[in-house]
């Protein structure tokens, strides 16, 4: 299926990207998946070519290109059969520094960043007793002196053993004496390695994402001169950069799901069963179709999405609608490959078991497709809040 994109540097990024992505093919994610590893051969490669620092502005050491050309580079990683979860974090995790930060800290940080010299992947958010409620969080940030000394729980905070530097949230206020319940939460860059001694990280044993962990905090230092922005206001500057996170993982779900189309017109035309190739019946065409058609009206709503951040436009509607209908459409296309490839496709050898378990990660995470469409309800619709 060709490419229907017009921009010539647009080809380029996908080309340039699609070709080292063949340089680890499908053997090395199935032999990195069965063994729980990280990819760090991949994740150095993608670092090496300036990829994973395309949004940083070139003043600091990136290509200051778009969002819509990030999204094009996780969108090609993951149809090329890789997964874009094991490093995506790096490219817009440092958003809140970059649009929050003071120059001090957008001089000693995003070159760093930029080059691969310092990982920041981490991003320590969700805690067990407060999901998707984030004002709820209970890690507390108490400023002594020049330091600020953390203590409490992080969980599914992906890629810990493997960066250098957390974006952190934490409460700086107790809950129970601010005015409203977004108050007295802050923002800080905690250096991982300086403090390694006071933290601790456990990694979770799952299904997919194996580089996901629960962090604990003890008396960990934080500088005064490492919190981003102003004491109190740390809820607002993650809330900015979540439309960023948003699109970035509607990439990724168009990637796999253009990756299950591929599979699944390429096996329904070679396999042949009662003498006639599997993809001449309706019952195997239809499915496969219908959800590369869904694919595609993502892929435009996620386009649009980009464009609008990029102009700097509030672009909340779209960037969760776009991870919506990615992460439902491909959905789809992954079941459909599942039906196609029939009993094969349980089969480690042939991907599409690990791609399925992948895929289904994207309708609950970052975000629940639930809490997207009560967003939609009450913030584009008008409709009273649903919880």
């Amino acid at each position: 299926m060709a490419q229907t994109t017009a921009n010539p540097e647009h080809e380029m990024i996908r080309k340039s990207v699609k070709s080292l992505c063949e340089r680890f093919p499908e053997e090395y994610w199935r032999d990195l998946d069965e063994r729980d590893a990280y990819p760090t051969g991949f994740v150095q490669a993608l670092t090496e070519e300036g990829w994973l620092s395309v949004l940083i502005p070139e003043e600091y050491g990136g290509a200051g290109l778009g969002m819509k050309e990030a999204g094009i580079i996780l969108e090609e990683v993951n149809r090329s059969g890789g997964n874009s979860g094991a490093c995506h974090a790096q490219m817009y995790t440092m958003g809140a520094l970059l649009r929050h930060g003071n120059e001090e800290q957008k001089q000693r940080f995003l070159p760093t960043i930029a080059s691969g010299e310092l990982r920041l992947q981490a991003f320590g958010i969700t805690e067990p007793t407060a999901g998707s409620d984030t004002t709820s969080i209970e890690t507390f940030a108490e400023r002594r002196g020049d330091r600020y000394i953390v203590n409490g729980q992080k969980i599914w905070t992906s890629r810990a053993e493997h960066s250098d530097l957390m974006l952190l949230l934490a409460r700086t206020t107790p809950k129970d004496q601010v005015k409203k319940k977004t108050d007295g939460i802050s923002l800080f860059i905690l250096d991982m390695k300086d403090q390694a001694d006071k933290i601790e990280i456990r990694p979770i044993d799952t299904m997919i994402n194996h580089a996901t962990t629960e962090v604990f905090f003890e008396n960990a230092e934080i500088p005064v001169g490492n919190m981003i922005g102003e004491e109190g206001k740390g809820f607002k500057y993650v809330l900015s950069g979540m439309n960023a996170e948003r699109i970035l993982i509607a990439s990724e779900s168009i990637g796999d799901g253009m990756y299950f189309i591929d599979k699944s017109v390429q096996y329904a035309n070679e396999r042949v069963v009662f003498n006639r190739p599997i993809g001449q019946n309706q019952g195997v065409q239809f499915p496969i179709s219908q959800a590369y058609m869904d694919i595609q009206a993502a892929k435009l709503m996620r386009d649009k999405a980009a464009e609008l951040f990029d102009e700097g436009v509030n672009c909340g509607e779209e960037a969760n609608i776009s991870k919506y209908l990615a992460s439902e459409a491909t959905w789809r296309a992954a079941n459909a490959a599942m039906d196609t490839y029939g009993g094969y496709g349980f089969a480690k050898e042939y991907n599409i078991e690990r791609k399925f378990r992948e895929a289904r990660l994207f309708k609950i995470a970052p975000i629940s497709n639930n809490l997207v469409v009560s967003f939609v309800g009450q913030h584009v619709l008008g409709l009273p809040r649903s919880y």
